[in-house]
Formats: C-alpha cells, structure tokens, sequence
C-alpha cells in the first residue's frame, strides 16, 4: 500500500478529505520520528511499539570483491508488533 493509498483510505474511513488525512499522517509520521531522534520509544498498544536500537560496527564483505569492509556503528529504528496486530495478522 501506498502512502497516497493510505491516505484515501483515512479519508474514507474517517469521512472527510484528502487534505485532512494527508495532515494526519504527515503529523503521525513527524511524531514518531521527533521522539525517535530523541531515543524515546512510541508504544501503541495492541498495534506495536517503536523504538529505536543501536548497531555496533562490525566487519563485512564486498560481495562482488570479497575484500573485507568495516561497517561503521549506527542506530537503527525499530518496530515490534504488538499482540493483537500479530494475531490478527496470524489470522
């Protein structure tokens, strides 16, 4: 699904417009990703939670080469489902 998708499907399920949902959206989107940076996690119960993890640096491989490449450490977003979205999902 598409973001345009989704929104028209807000629109339609919330009966109002595409502008209204697109705004929706953009705020959720910005909520999340502000209290992401900050190191905060965004719980929503029963759909999931996101957070976010840190990766350390480690040692790859070029794939085409095979020469051994230093993968720098960074941090990563994550997204756990919660119990009713597995269920359902499940299903």
């Amino acid at each position: 699904m598409t973001r345009e998708e989704i929104i028209a499907q807000m629109a339609a399920d919330a009966k109002t417009t595409k502008v209204a949902a697109r705004t929706a959206l953009d705020s959720f989107i910005g909520c999340v990703t502000k209290t992401l940076k900050k190191g905060g996690r965004v719980s929503l119960v029963g759909f999931g939670t996101f957070s976010v993890s840190k990766r350390n640096a480690r040692t790859g491989r070029n794939p085409q080469t095979g020469a051994s490449i230093e993968i720098p450490a960074r941090k990563v977003a994550r997204f756990k489902a919660g119990k009713a979205l597995s269920g359902e999902v499940n299903r």
